[in-house]
């Protein structure tokens, strides 16, 4: 074999094995972040139920946040245990991100949604897709 086609085949080699690692740190950044949400969401989904209660509170009455609100916090609390399980359980597989905010404590006035989706009686100042932003 001359020269040049080991030269050839030493940087076909090293540039694919490169593109490999770069996947992998993203598939691992991925089912790290998964794994944690999941996790994180299981044990604090409950938090939704004063998050729901203060934010409509402060919208609405404070009638309107023991009633109202207690009622979508604990179906949201519900929910987001629910999809934390979800996330868990399919933390090795890459999809979309479940919940938004990911946390409950992420962007506390906002409105949690799952896949996308709001829940009726939407009552943030947030569009339905912004991400916060």
């Amino acid at each position: 074999m001359s020269k040049d086609k080991i030269l050839a085949t030493c940087v076909l080699t090293c540039s694919l094995m490169m593109a490999t690692t770069a996947q992998a740190e993203d598939y691992m950044t991925g089912f790290t972040n998964k794994l944690s949400q999941g996790l994180a969401n299981m044990v604090f989904g409950l938090g939704e139920i004063p998050k729901n209660i203060i934010n409509i509170s402060y919208e609405q009455n404070i009638l309107v946040g023991l009633t109202w609100g207690l009622v979508r916090g604990v179906a949201h609390g519900v929910s987001r245990t629910l999809v934390g399980g979800a996330e868990f359980l399919t933390s090795p597989i890459p999809t979309n991100e479940f919940a938004a905010p990911a946390y409950v404590w992420d962007r506390f006035s906002e409105d949690s949604r799952y896949f996308g989706l709001n829940y009726p009686g939407y009552w943030t100042i947030y569009g339905p897709l912004d991400n916060g932003e």
